[in-house]
């Protein structure tokens, strides 16, 4: 173990991209070995992101009717379809999630195109449609990829401010035994992949570029926010960073100063925002819009403990390594302050954010999974207190182990019984189902399989 655990911290970017791709040749494994009906790989909210890309691509337009009635199998009369079959004022169909992962996955999807289009030529006739599986794979190879960037320059913004062995550990760490290793290795089409990676680019110029105040650092850090939101909109309260930056040097610039580069961190987040913005514009009439509903968003009532205390996906219930990490993010003032000041303004924002919306266990989720928008500062949270504490690479490597396998047989509890196995695997929900059935449901596995006829 001591030698792994030194080779992880020597390679760490040989280490995030080794589990990069046995997270791929795992998920594509999956969709050989078990596909879905239909031949549908994308599924939940990842197909509401596909369509926005197969329809620019193949059809030139965000008119998305055709994509949901082809890949949900439609026949015009199913219920709950209503939505599909009724336009907006612009007579299209609605479309609740954001641009930004289609953007993403755009790259892998034409070079699908292209090799499939290639293939016409030398015999190979796979369907030019957009819809067979190498396409709709690669929107999960892109997720797949995005959140070990995200990890990647996660561990980079930590290792600005401590030691390579703490940036090392707190990332991994909290990759594997977060929510963000459910949406890397088992829905990594979701937007959350998308935003891990946006988020860790961010967070990574705001550290390293934390002693500048040029016009170029302040237009940076709009657009990566801008481009932050295109992924998930939430993540728009990143903008808060620089504001509080701007306001931390204002004893040492004019107050002008710090109005322009106010302004001009606004105009490049907007400037990035602008492929969202015209894809609203395109299906609402408006470039700003809640496609949800006003109601979606309770900001009066936001459920601030039980987003992260409840046993219907807590934060911390679900993943108590990141209540570890936000218990070192008052370390992180002695390291540096306004780094200090910028992350928990952030978390605060996202925690209320995340609270106040109606559905703030967000649906079926692998733990509170709107927080992974979080993940890069509870990496310098977890990098700060690894850092403090000190531990011989021994025990630190035991700890992690012990985290990390907690977390995964949790995972396994919770996708045996989202596939059927319900006779001996219970819903984590409850004290027991959610603590300690972990460890008593490969035993029951066991058992029952022993003993069959």
């Amino acid at each position: 173990m001591t030698l792994d655990a030194r080779c992880v911290e020597r390679h760490v970017g040989s280490t995030i991209a080794a589990l990069g791709c046995l997270f791929a040749a795992a998920y594509l494994a999956s969709v050989v070995m078990f596909p879905k009906p239909g031949g549908r790989v994308v599924i939940g909210d990842a197909l509401h992101h596909y369509v926005q890309l197969r329809s620019a691509v193949f059809d030139r337009d965000l008119h998305f009717r055709n994509e949901y009635v082809r890949m949900y199998g439609l026949q015009g009369n199913e219920p709950g379809t209503d939505w599909i079959y009724q336009g907006t004022a612009t007579g299209h169909v609605r479309n609740l999630m954001p641009v930004g992962p289609a953007i993403v996955w755009a790259p892998a999807f034409l070079f699908a195109t292209g090799l499939a289009w290639i293939g016409q030529f030398v015999g190979w006739h796979y369907p030019m449609d957009g819809y067979g599986r190498l396409f709709q794979t690669t929107a999960a190879v892109s997720g797949i990829a995005a959140a070990a960037g995200g990890i990647w320059f996660a561990f980079l913004a930590a290792a600005e401010l401590f030691g390579r062995r703490a940036a090392a550990w707190s990332a991994i760490v909290l990759w594997l035994s977060s929510s963000a290793i459910y949406y890397s290795a088992i829905s990594p089409a979701y937007s959350h992949a998308a935003s891990l990676l946006a988020n860790g680019l961010f967070w990574l110029a705001f550290v390293r570029s934390r002693n500048e105040s040029s016009v170029r650092r302040y237009a940076l850090l709009g657009a990566l926010a801008g481009v932050a939101a295109l992924m998930r909109w939430q993540d728009a309260v990143l903008l808060a960073v620089p504001a509080i930056n701007l306001v931390w040097n204002l004893w040492q610039q004019r107050l002008a100063r710090t109005v322009a580069l106010g302004a001009v961190t606004v105009f490049f987040a907007l400037l990035a925002f602008t492929p969202q913005m015209l894809v609203w514009q395109t299906l609402y009439g408006q470039p700003f819009a809640i496609p949800q509903g006003e109601s979606f968003m309770r900001w009066g009532q936001p459920a601030l403990f039980a987003v992260l205390f409840s046993d219907w996906h807590g934060l911390f219930t679900w993943t108590p390594v990141v209540a570890i990490a936000v218990l070192g993010l008052p370390f992180l003032w002695r390291r540096d302050r306004l780094v200090f000041a910028a992350s928990v303004t952030f978390v605060l924002l996202s925690w209320y954010v995340n609270a106040a919306a109606a559905d703030w266990w967000a649906g079926e989720a692998f733990g509170a999974r709107r927080f992974i928008s979080c993940i890069p500062v509870f990496v310098l949270g977890l990098g700060a207190l690894i850092d403090r504490w000190s531990p011989s690479l021994r025990t630190l490597s035991f700890c992690a182990m012990l985290v990390i396998v907690h977390t995964f047989l949790l995972l396994a509890q919770y996708q045996l019984f989202m596939h059927g196995v319900r006779d001996v695997v219970p819903y984590p929900r409850g004290a027991y189902s959610l603590w300690l059935a972990r460890f008593v449901v490969p035993f029951k596995l066991l058992t029952s399989w022993c003993c069959e006829p």
